[in-house]
């Protein structure tokens, strides 16, 4: 088949700087998110000064505000066509007060208000979700060929974890601009508050230049004609939701996945500075150990995927996470291992390792559902179908704000203790492994009623591009 057409039919191949620049998107959006989703509770209740259940009350609210929100969003983008592009202008149309509102999260001008925390927070998650629905439809836009959207979820969950590896290194940087004890410097206090506002203002510019720069990288090639878009409706988020059976087993995926790594990840600074005793540097190399296995597997996901399958693939990694927390849990529970941070990082490596790689692949499925929807309706609604996904994985990641909070709030945490109670060690602990665990083998469950093979989307996307041909 010659180049010309096989751009006819819209399985197009990218360069490696098309890639990447769409890959930056991704990144951008975890130095700012991924800050709020791993940071955001500790900064609550141990700079800030909230109580543990007023947060997770309101991570809970905020959660509700998207259900109603993304779907709105999903509409107006399938709908619109700005000028800059039906998807990447919303890099820029909503990335602009998303860094703006990121930063103010991080302001403590109003110590201590729950209002001021309700407005900045509840601004920031409906800017992200101007910034991510119309990101997920992206990738769907950019190609049809199976084989290029493993490419290019690999780069993207590559430049990802590039991201991620600078948000848990945020100890580190606090304790540049943090007060020092001892020389020892302090992050979990309230005289740390400025050191975490200058901290979220670098995170969040270089979030922006990033955003920027996958904006000029990225052209959409596979979307729908003003025709088409301007027949999309809100009710078709639920209808998809109910006749695509796929996306129905994604969306449930998601859930169960972002719960889990919304748990873990909210978890893991209360264990460091509380079960461990870790300073902000030893702090800093378990949270890279978090991220490191995705340098290491992403590169090689396409190889495996070809070798053992979709399935096979989750299967593998799946089960690695779950026994790197039973690890985790086992050198914690015995006395004699419990302050080996050796053993500890190791079982953190062989967690995130099976972590990393399959929540990382998760998002190829999604370009796949869009096919596979417009196959059997003809209509290729992507903003829709990520704003329900991105519902869905809010859904999770309320259960990551909602379920660390209420726990540590049953288990009698304190924030204003240096060390807490066997019983509020042990709560944390929870969050850390035992929680996470139940989470991935649901998920194992939810990926095996997965039906659409690499062979079947190939059938699914040749019969989509005849059916244009021959229209």
């Amino acid at each position: 088949m010659d180049a010309n057409k096989t751009e006819a039919k819209g399985f197009y191949k990218l360069s490696w700087m098309q890639r990447i620049g769409f890959g930056s998107g991704d990144m951008a959006q975890n130095l700012i998110y991924q800050t709020i989703s791993i940071w955001l509770l500790f900064y609550y209740t141990n700079v800030f000064g909230l109580k543990p259940g007023a947060a997770a009350t309101m991570f809970l609210i905020v959660r509700l505000v998207d259900v109603l929100w993304d779907p709105v969003v999903g509409t107006i983008v399938d709908k619109g066509n700005p000028k800059w592009g039906k998807y990447r202008s919303w890099l820029i149309l909503g990335g602009i007060p998303l860094v703006g509102l990121a930063i103010l999260c991080f302001w403590n001008g109003f110590s201590g208000s729950l209002l001021y925390a309700y407005i900045t927070y509840v601004g920031m998650s409906m800017c992200y979700t101007l910034v991510n629905v119309p990101y997920g439809a992206l990738n769907a836009s950019l190609t049809r060929d199976t084989d290029e959207i493993t490419i290019l979820t690999s780069t993207r969950m590559f430049m990802a974890n590039l991201g991620a590896l600078c948000v848990k290194s945020l100890p580190l940087i606090i304790a540049l601009f943090a007060p020092k004890v001892d020389g020892v410097a302090v992050y979990n206090t309230p005289e740390a508050s400025r050191a975490w506002f200058i901290t979220m203002t670098i995170f969040a510019l270089a979030g922006l230049l990033l955003l920027f720069f996958c904006f000029t990288q990225t052209k959409e090639k596979v979307v729908m004609d003003a025709k088409e878009s301007a027949n999309v409706k809100v009710s078709d988020l639920w209808m998809e939701f109910v006749r695509n059976k796929p996306l129905r087993i994604v969306a449930f995926f998601f859930i169960t996945a972002f719960a889990m790594m919304s748990v873990g990840n909210a978890a893991d600074a209360y264990f460091m500075t509380y079960n461990v005793k870790a300073t902000p540097l030893l702090t800093t190399l378990f949270m890279w150990l978090g991220t490191i296995p995705a340098f290491i597997f992403l590169p090689l996901v396409p190889a495996i995927k070809r070798k053992i399958g979709k399935k096979g693939m989750f299967y593998l990694f799946l089960g690695v996470a779950i026994l790197g927390m039973a690890l985790m849990y086992t050198f914690v529970s015995i006395p004699a291992t419990k302050t080996n941070f050796v053993l500890l990082c190791i079982a953190q490596f062989v967690k995130s390792a099976g972590i990393i790689t399959a929540t990382g692949y998760m998002w190829a499925l999604v370009p796949e559902v869009i096919a596979y929807g417009e196959y059997t309706t003809g209509k290729r609604i992507s903003g829709i179908v990520n704003a329900l996904t991105g519902i869905f994985f809010k859904a999770g990641m309320a259960l990551g704000g909602v379920v660390p909070g209420l726990v540590l709030a049953i288990v009698g945490f304190n924030a204003e203790a240096s060390t807490q109670t066997p019983l509020a060690e042990q709560g944390i602990l929870w969050l850390v492994c035992v929680i996470p665990a139940l989470l991935l083998l649901l998920a194992i469950w939810i990926i095996s009623k997965y039906e659409l093979s690499d062979e079947r989307m190939d059938e699914i996307n040749t019969a989509i591009e005849a059916k244009h041909l021959a229209e």
